[in-house]
């Protein structure tokens, strides 16, 4: 418990600089929701020892947590560094900006952000390695071959041929095109 603190020390600030991944834990009137983000290490600024800033970066477009976080301001942020076994948790309460000032200070490609989180932190604190090192998620001899799992043309298409609402879905032709519209819609 002497690990949990109230802000972002200089320590904590170090593991979310290094960090260039985090799982963002909100709920809302459908339930809970736990979604990916991520960008180059540094992507989530440290504003102030109870201040995070986060651009909302392109995702899918399901837009679940940004609702959410309309509904209620709570939320808990799970860091992975990769290579460092210790994780880091801040829980704390979000709002969205869309303050043109603001979203262009996070601008990519010439792109700024739809908006920015601001995060009020209430609770910091790492989480000790052994999930990490159990799972071996930074071994590379554990990494699972792609091609050994069903693409998400695949899954698409098998997931709308079972709605006869729905034309035929081609996931041959959208897992084609799938690597070349990551690279073009990234920012």
């Amino acid at each position: 418990m002497h690990k949990e603190i109230d802000h972002v020390d200089e320590s904590y600030a170090a593991l979310i600089a290094a960090s260039p991944f985090f799982v963002l834990a909100t709920v809302g009137p459908g339930g809970l929701d736990c979604s990916p983000r991520g960008d180059m290490p540094g992507f989530v600024t440290v504003r102030d020892a109870k201040t995070l800033l986060i651009p909302d970066r392109k995702g899918n477009n399901r837009l679940d947590s940004l609702r959410n976080i309309l509904f209620d301001d709570r939320i808990g942020m799970l860091f992975l560094i990769p290579g460092c076994g210790e994780t880091l948790r801040v829980n704390g309460r979000a709002e969205l900006s869309c303050d043109p000032e603001l979203c262009a200070s996070f601008e990519m490609a010439s792109k700024p952000p739809a908006s920015v989180m601001i995060v009020h932190v209430e609770a910091v604190y790492f989480q000790c390695s052994r999930a990490v090192v159990r799972a071996e998620l930074w071994n590379p001899e554990r990494h699972v071959e792609r091609t050994s799992l069903p693409s998400a043309g695949t899954i698409l298409r098998e997931i709308t041929a079972r709605n006869a609402a729905v034309e035929t879905f081609d996931g041959e032709a959208y897992d084609r095109a799938l690597p070349e519209r990551v690279k073009a819609t990234l920012y």
